[in-house]
C-alpha cells in the first residue's frame, strides 16, 4: 500500500479501517453562510435529507457543523450553534448506519451533540479555543480531529507567513497530540488535519498536499479538507465545475500522498475518484 500506515478507529459502535481504502467524511453545514453550501441545508428537513443522501452516496462519516469557518467569518453564539445542529444529529443518528461527527470548537456544543448521537469531534481549534474541550473528549472517549490553523477564521487569510510550512504544521500537530495525551485522550482516538486554507496561501496549500506524507511519523491518521477551497479557483479560474474538478484532482493527490480521510461536499464524485486512486495505491509490484 505504498508504505501507508494502517489504523483502526473506534467511533462508538462503529469500527473504521483507515489505510486500505481512503475514507470520505461528508460535509453537512447547517449554516446560512458557509463558503460553498451556506443556506442550502439550513432547514431541518433539507439538512436531514442531505445527510441521508451523503450516506447513501458512500460517506463513511457525516460531519455536521453549525458555525461557518470560512475566511473572515465571525463566531455565532453557542446556543444558536446548538439550536442548528442538535435536532439534525438526533434525527440522523436514528436513520443512518454511519458515524456522525460534530464540527465545533466549543465543549458546550460538543457535549450536547454527543448526547444527541454524534460519536466524534472535529475541532478546528485543536482543543485550544475552549479549555473544557479536551476534558470532554477524554471523558467521553471519542475520536477527535485536531487541525492546524494560523490565526482565527476572521484573521487567518490576512497575511499568512511561514519559514517552512510543512515543518511548522508538523511541529504544531506534534505539540497538540502531546497536549491531548496529557489531557487523557488516548492516542488511538486522535486524528490530525493540516488545515488546508486555514491561514495558508495557495503555495502553502500545494506544498502541504505534495508533502503530506511528512505527517506520517506523527503516528496518527491524517484527515484533509480540500473540497472546493479557494486555492482551486485561484489556480483554475472561477466556476462551480472548475472548482469541483479541481477538488477531485486535489483529493487524488492527497490520497496518493497518505491521507486516510478526505472531507468533501460531493461524496458521489469523490467515491469514483477514490475507487481508482485506491486501486493504484494498493496495486502490487508484480505483473502476474
Amino acid at each position: 500500500m505504498n508504505g501507508q500506515t494502517v489504523f483502526e478507529l473506534r467511533c462508538g459502535s462503529y469500527l473504521l479501517n483507515l489505510g486500505p481504502r481512503t475514507l470520505m467524511m461528508g460535509i453537512l453545514n447547517v449554516t446560512p453562510d458557509s463558503f460553498s453550501d451556506g443556506g442550502l441545508y439550513f432547514d431541518k428537513e433539507d439538512a436531514v435529507a442531505h445527510g441521508e443522501a451523503l450516506a447513501a452516496a458512500g460517506a463513511d462519516i457525516i460531519d455536521i457543523g453549525g458555525e461557518s469557518s470560512r475566511p473572515f467569518s465571525g463566531p455565532v453564539l453557542a446556543k444558536e450553534e446548538i439550536r442548528r445542529v442538535v435536532p439534525i444529529i438526533e434525527e440522523l443518528a436514528r436513520r443512518l448506519s454511519v458515524p456522525i461527527s460534530i464540527d465545533t470548537t466549543r465543549a458546550q456544543v460538543a457535549r450536547q451533540a454527543l448526547e444527541a448521537g454524534a460519536v466524534m469531534v472535529n475541532d478546528i481549534g485543536a482543543l485550544m479555543l475552549d479549555p473544557a474541550m479536551a476534558d470532554l473528549v477524554a471523558d467521553r472517549d471519542v475520536p477527535v480531529v485536531l487541525m492546524h490553523m494560523q490565526g482565527s477564521p476572521k484573521t487567518m487569510q490576512v497575511n499568512p507567513q511561514y519559514q517552512d510550512v510543512v515543518g511548522e504544521v508538523k511541529s504544531f500537530l506534534a505539540d497538540v497530540i502531546h497536549r491531548a495525551e496529557e489531557a487523557g485522550i488516548d492516542r488511538d482516538k486522535i486524528i490530525v488535519d493540516p488545515g488546508i486554507g486555514f491561514g495558508k496561501t495557495v503555495t502553502h496549500n500545494l506544498r502541504l498536499i505534495k508533502d503530506l506524507r511528512a505527517l506520517q511519523p506523527l503516528g496518527v491518521p491524517v484527515l484533509i479538507g480540500l473540497s472546493r477551497k479557494s486555492f482551486i479557483s485561484k489556480l483554475l479560474g472561477p466556476g462551480d465545475e472548475r472548482r469541483e474538478a479541481g477538488t477531485q484532482a486535489a483529493v487524488a493527490a492527497a490520497a496518493l500522498n497518505g491521507a486516510h480521510i478526505v472531507r468533501v461536499h460531493d461524496v458521489e464524485r469523490t467515491r469514483e475518484t477514490l475507487k481508482l486512486v485506491d486501486a493504484i495505491k494498493n496495486s502490487g509490484t508484480s505483473d502476474k
